[in-house]
């Protein structure tokens, strides 16, 4: 039951077309169509392992390439996470978990401060996994970062395949997030500064 943790974007370029609703206290449920089976596949992790209830459509230019939409929609859900996030008072703020699949092992930390930095390394090395370019799937924790105001470390530890890989990442970012975001009352905000 939600008591007012969301995040609602309508996001519209020459290039895309974008409506996201976030819940960060969901239960994991999500309707995705962005057009891009595989990317859905991720951000349907990516809800299921945060607890985080997401529905995103997304039209895009995929007759140019996955590129505009990838990316659209990362800076769609990072806008709408920073929205439910408010002020981020009473909020846990870090975040860290491993996550497995199969040989695959990522490690993914997060800071919830509001000074946006993003390092990935998922070393992939197929083109594409889908229809969507691996050279994006960084692309899309960066812009996730950077428009939900946050600081992620993204590493693949280990892994032969690289739908595993890249899958074990992003349920990794999703454990991590679920802690961040969770609630300490106790915690203020949770800051020597006092803000984030």
């Amino acid at each position: 039951m939600s008591d007012g943790r969301i995040g609602i974007v309508e996001r519209a370029t020459r290039e895309t077309r974008i409506t996201a609703r976030l819940d960060l206290d969901g239960t994991g449920r999500s309707a995705i169509t962005t057009g891009i089976g595989f990317l859905d596949h991720m951000l349907g992790a990516l809800a299921c392992h945060a607890r985080f209830d997401i529905d995103m459509s997304c039209v895009g230019d995929l007759a140019v390439d996955d590129h505009h939409t990838a990316e659209d929609c990362a800076i769609a859900l990072g806008t709408a996470l920073d929205r439910a996030l408010g002020d981020r008072r009473g909020i846990a703020r870090f975040g860290s978990a491993y996550a497995p699949l199969d040989e695959a092992l990522a490690r993914v930390v997060v800071d919830l401060v509001t000074r946006p930095s993003a390092t990935v390394s998922l070393g992939l090395r197929r083109e594409a996994l889908g229809g969507l370019a691996c050279e994006n799937i960084p692309h899309i924790f960066t812009s996730l970062a950077h428009a939900g105001r946050f600081t992620l470390h993204a590493d693949v530890l280990r892994g032969e395949n690289d739908h595993h890989r890249a899958e074990a990442a992003f349920k990794a970012a999703a454990l991590a997030l679920r802690t961040a975001v969770s609630r300490d009352p106790s915690a203020g905000m949770a800051s020597t500064k006092g803000t984030l």
